[in-house]
Parts: structure tokens; C-alpha cells; sequence
């Protein structure tokens, strides 16, 4: 529907092109936008359908086999356009006929030009309260639909790593049992459940405030060489991910003086949901390239596996929060990195492109608008490890 100004349009749809011609001078006069008029009904769903009008003032009795009733309801339905009858009858059948249509407004001709102000201004005040409504409705349902997914996934998502914690408490208390290398493989096993759950619970977080709308993208300069480096450092600190990053750049001269304005909160979830992805859904042992590229107006950022890779189906359902692969098995994810990776993106203006191939591997391109700085003064933002 066309967005509502400061000069709504109305289309006319009146069999008298007289009386049409009246009311479109009533209406420029008044400072409405006139998006045409129609003597059938025929003509009227076509203009409707072309001009997206903000309102349509519509004749019950018009030219062809289909009366002004029966193309309102049609307009109801298939384009959620407000319908004013103006017309000359006011018989009760006509009126309860008009009315089952859910019109906006009843104007019985000849009429006076305030009524018509009134009745025009009422019908769109309502539209546009029935729309925010109906708006409010979908997202109170949208939000319920994400709580009762988080109870699903979190039920089960914690409960493996709680299990692994408890066990690794329940060793520990054994020591006889366990030599110092066992010892070591349970407490990293421990210490990796945690960090499960911690990046579980910054998920949903990160959900919530982009549900809510508050997800607030707030730039500021960071030497994004160093940023990546700092990010695949950390990953790289895993026991079970040393060596299996490939971190190539391009297009900078001066990596060490890289600064673009970036959001650097929202740069670490695209990024660190891209890369543990990347590490997670492909086998031990083999690479994951991560490729940075600059240029003096936007800045470049690629991840690259050879794992699992994305069937044609769930490629079409990506980015939807607590989607998972249908080829995943048992490999533990709760469905939001990817969603939260791709609002993140959005907030920056920018891009994100896959390609895939099953059992091959998988490709993510991400793209953000940003001007490179010339001799940034600003203090290195390092990526939160927490």
C-alpha cells in the first residue's frame, strides 16, 4: 500500500463521469492526490492494482456485470485498501449488502464538502490504526513463536554441556582415577561446555534486542587488520583449531595503519558466527580460509570451509532464527549465528552472500559500505573474548 504523506491518494470510482469529474475538483481542492477514476469495476481493480491508491471512494451501482459492493470486497481482501461508498442510495438491503464488505465509510449523494472531509479523514485515521494494530498482533505473535523455540533449544542445548560440567566436577573429585593428561582433557572439556553456553546465552540476548528493535548500530574507527587478527588469534588459541585458520589480506598497503568506522560489537558477531561455523561444520584437520579485503569505500570479509555444505532447502531458509541444516546430525547449534549474523550486516548497510555445495563446502561473503580513515588517531578496539 502506498505510504501515507502529507497528500494521500484517492481513486474515484463513479459510473457518472460528471459526478466524478465534482468530487475530483472537491478533492485537489482539499489537497488530496486523485490516482484516477473508474466507471466499472473491471477499470477500478486494474487502477487499484497499478497506483496502489491510500483510498478508494467507490459507487455501488457501476457500469459491467460487477457492482461497486462486490469489487470493494475484492479490494478488501486482496489489497487491505480502505473503501468509502458514496452513493445515491440508502435503502436498508443496499446498506446491510454494503456493510457486510467491512467498508471504512457510507456517504449518501448529494453530499456536502465537509462530510466528505470527515468521512475521508476517519476511514484513513482508522486504516492506519488497524494497521498498527495488526502490526502489533503479528510481532507479540512472532515474539511467542521465539520464546516457545528458546525453551525447545535451550532445553536442550544446555543439557549435554551441564551433563559434560557435572561429570568433569564428578572426576575431579576422584583425582586417584585420573592421571594429569586425562585430568587436562576433562577440564577442557568442561571449559568448553561453558563457552557453549555462554555463546548460547549471547544468542538469544543479541535476538531479544533485535526483536525489540534495539539493536542500535553505532560506528566507531578500528584498525579492522588487527581486529581480524585479534579474532582468529583467539580461535585459534582452541587446542582443537591450531593451525587450520588461513588469513589472507588484499588490497591493503598498510595494514597496520587499516582504519575504516565500523560497528565493532555488531562486526564481532558477523564474524565470529561466520568463522566458528566455518570450523564447526567442516572435519578437524582441515582449513578454514578467512579472507580480508579493502578498499578505499567498503571493506571485504570471506569465510571459507570444506565441510558439510548447505542443501537447496535450508539455503532458502538461512538466515531465519533456530533454522538448522537438515544434514547437521548431532553436531550441537541452536539456529540463531547465522540470523544474528545477517541483522548485524543489515545494520551496517551492507551484504552477505553464500555459495554452497553439499559435502564440498561452504563460502560466506559479507560486504560493508565504509570510507577507509587517513591516519587515524583512535584507540585500538580489540574484540571482547569474554
Amino acid at each position: 500500500m502506498a505510504q501515507q504523506s502529507s497528500k494521500p491518494s484517492i481513486l474515484i470510482v463513479e459510473d457518472e463521469w460528471v459526478i466524478a469529474l465534482d468530487i475530483k475538483q472537491h478533492l485537489k481542492k482539499l489537497g488530496y492526490n486523485v490516482s484516477g477514476t473508474a466507471n466499472s469495476a473491471e477499470k477500478a481493480l486494474e487502477l487499484v492494482a497499478d497506483h496502489k491508491p491510500d483510498l478508494v471512494l467507490m459507487d455501488i451501482y457501476l457500469q459491467g456485470d460487477k457492482s461497486g459492493i462486490e469489487a470493494a470486497d475484492q479490494i478488501r481482501q486482496q489489497f487491505q485498501i480502505p473503501v468509502v461508498f458514496l452513493t445515491a442510495h440508502a435503502d436498508e438491503s443496499t446498506l446491510t449488502e454494503a456493510i457486510a464488505t467491512h467498508p471504512y465509510g457510507y456517504i449518501v449523494k448529494p453530499f456536502e464538502e465537509q462530510d466528505l472531509i470527515i468521512a475521508i479523514q476517519v476511514a484513513l485515521a482508522n486504516h492506519i490504526a488497524e494497521q498498527a494494530i495488526r502490526q502489533a498482533l503479528q510481532k507479540e505473535k512472532r515474539l511467542n513463536e521465539l520464546k516457545s523455540q528458546f525453551v525447545s533449544i535451550v532445553s536442550h542445548e544446555f543439557r549435554n554441556p551441564l551433563s559434560s560440567i557435572l561429570l568433569t566436577l564428578e572426576l575431579l573429585e576422584q583425582p586417584d582415577i585420573l592421571n594429569s593428561q586425562k585430568r587436562q582433557a576433562h577440564i577442557e572439556r568442561g571449559k568448553a561446555a561453558i563457552q557453549h553456553m555462554a555463546q548460547l546465552i549471547t544468542d538469544v540476548l543479541v535476538l531479544g534486542q533485535v526483536e525489540q528493535e534495539q539493536f542500535h548500530y553505532q560506528p566507531t574507527p578500528i584498525n579492522i587488520y588487527q581486529f581480524c587478527s585479534f579474532l582468529v588469534e583467539d580461535l585459534q588459541s582452541r587446542a582443537q583449531n591450531t593451525d587450520r585458520f588461513i588469513y589472507n589480506v588484499s588490497g591493503c598497503d598498510e595494514p597496520e595503519n587499516l582504519f575504516y568506522e565500523l560497528d565493532p560489537n555488531l562486526l564481532q558477531h558477523i564474524l565470529n558466527n561466520l568463522l566458528e561455523n566455518a570450523l564447526k561444520y567442516s572435519p578437524n584437520g582441515t582449513p578454514v580460509t578467512f579472507n580480508l579485503h579493502c578498499e578505499p569505500d567498503y571493506i571485504q570479509f570471506q569465510v571459507q570451509d570444506q565441510g558439510i555444505g548447505l542443501t537447496e532447502k535450508d539455503l532458502e531458509k538461512l538466515f531465519t532464527p533456530f533454522h538448522r541444516g537438515i544434514n547437521v546430525n548431532k553436531i550441537p547449534g541452536t539456529g540463531l549465528g547465522l540470523s544474528i549474523a545477517k541483522k548485524c550486516v543489515d545494520a551496517h548497510g551492507g551484504q552477505i552472500l553464500v555459495d554452497s555445495t553439499v559435502g564440498v563446502g561452504t563460502t560466506f561473503t559479507v560486504t560493508l559500505p565504509s570510507l577507509k580513515l587517513e591516519n587515524s588517531n583512535s584507540n585500538l578496539y580489540q574484540p571482547n573474548h569474554d
